[in-house]
């Protein structure tokens, strides 16, 4: 018998590639990504799963000891993969889960810097993104009941002799990539989000989109449910904490945020403000580099330094976006996010930027 070993062909060979050339494309978010705990939100590496249990909705993340598991900065990569898919479709191009783009235009995308340190950045977002295990029941198909894929299949960097890179590729799962495609699956996103430093604020700004969207009576939710759908791994009163800090000054892009309460249930209403048109023109923390007195929100306290295990069943049977009784009827009933991406009237074509750039050039 034959030792040699059988090479599984890369899927790049199978798949037609998506160049990026479209230029600028307004960012836009995968709604199932939205709400619920996908990501880590700590800086911090993280290496406990998530186990998330709400109803016939599951969402369990997994990582490995090397590379830890892929956080809420890492997840700027697959929001812009997710804004050019649907930018070129707008224009009429073809698509796919092959995605061929420079360094360079992903990095100025979600407002980072182009130096040789944030390309290294980059490069670690990609790993753990690749790393992380992700085993899901949401948009299961008729007989199967659970999805398990990685974030991103396989990467490679292409660079020239001197060590300059000249361009990357990636695959998407593709059940990151239907739910892109599916316009009911997408909702565009302010630009400000890029430069939200904490990973609680950042979390809470793509819950608010999903769930308050431009509604004027916004969305209610119990700050001790918040805390269950997000998987933090900080006590119920150093989520509270952080939430109160975070509501205290006011960072969400389009949202602003009121702490509530009845009885000994603590709330949080998000409310519609007027909305940012602002461009992405400073740089925001690089992608989810590790500090020692960081725990992924700008405003966390010594307190919410201590960690403590998640149940398995972090929700209760019922699946609801807010809290239950009274409140919720009212203020919530007949109330929905945007179940679309908003079309943007600019369809500017722009070629690709020059390959030959140094890793340490300023944009």
């Amino acid at each position: 018998m034959s030792s040699r070993r059988l090479i599984t062909p890369s899927e790049r060979s199978k798949l037609d590639p998506f160049v990026v050339a479209t230029g600028d494309a307004s960012p836009r978010d995968q709604r199932d990504l939205m709400e619920r705990p996908f990501f880590s939100l700590a800086k911090a590496k993280r290496t406990r799963p998530i186990l998330y249990q709400a109803g016939d909705v599951s969402v369990e993340v997994y990582a490995v000891p090397e590379h830890g598991m892929a956080t809420i900065w890492d997840a700027d990569v697959l929001i812009w993969a997710a804004s050019q898919i649907v930018e070129a479709e707008n224009l009429g191009l073809k698509t796919s889960r092959f995605l061929r783009f420079t360094p360079y235009q992903l990095l100025i995308a979600v407002g980072r810097q182009t130096g040789a340190r944030d390309y290294k950045l980059l490069k670690g977002a990609l790993a753990r993104l690749q790393a992380t295990v992700i085993r899901t029941s949401i948009r299961h198909g008729e007989h199967w009941r659970r999805h398990q894929f990685s974030w991103i299949n396989e990467w490679e960097e292409c660079a020239r002799r001197d060590g300059r890179i000249e361009g990357m590729e990636f695959v998407l799962p593709d059940w990151f990539y239907r739910g892109v495609i599916d316009r009911s699956l997408v909702l565009t996103i302010d630009p400000a989000y890029f430069r939200l430093t904490g990973g609680i604020e950042r979390w809470l700004y793509r819950v608010a989109r999903k769930h308050a969207g431009r509604q004027p009576r916004g969305w209610l939710f119990e700050v001790a449910h918040l805390h269950k759908k997000s998987g933090s791994l900080v006590r119920v009163s150093d989520f509270a904490l952080q939430i109160r800090l975070i509501a205290a000054h006011q960072p969400l892009p389009g949202y602003s945020l009121h702490i509530e309460r009845e009885g000994r249930r603590e709330l949080l209403r998000i409310l519609p403000a007027k909305l940012s048109t602002a461009p992405v023109d400073g740089a925001v923390e690089a992608f989810g580099t590790s500090h020692a007195n960081d725990i992924g929100t700008s405003y966390a306290t010594p307190s919410g330094l201590r960690t403590h295990a998640l149940e398995s069943n972090l929700e209760s049977n019922l699946e609801s976006n807010c809290r239950s009784g009274r409140a919720r009827l009212a203020d919530n009933a007949g109330s929905s996010a945007e179940s679309s991406s908003t079309k943007h009237p600019s369809r500017r074509r722009q070629s690709l930027p020059l390959l030959g750039r140094t890793a340490g050039d300023k944009r």
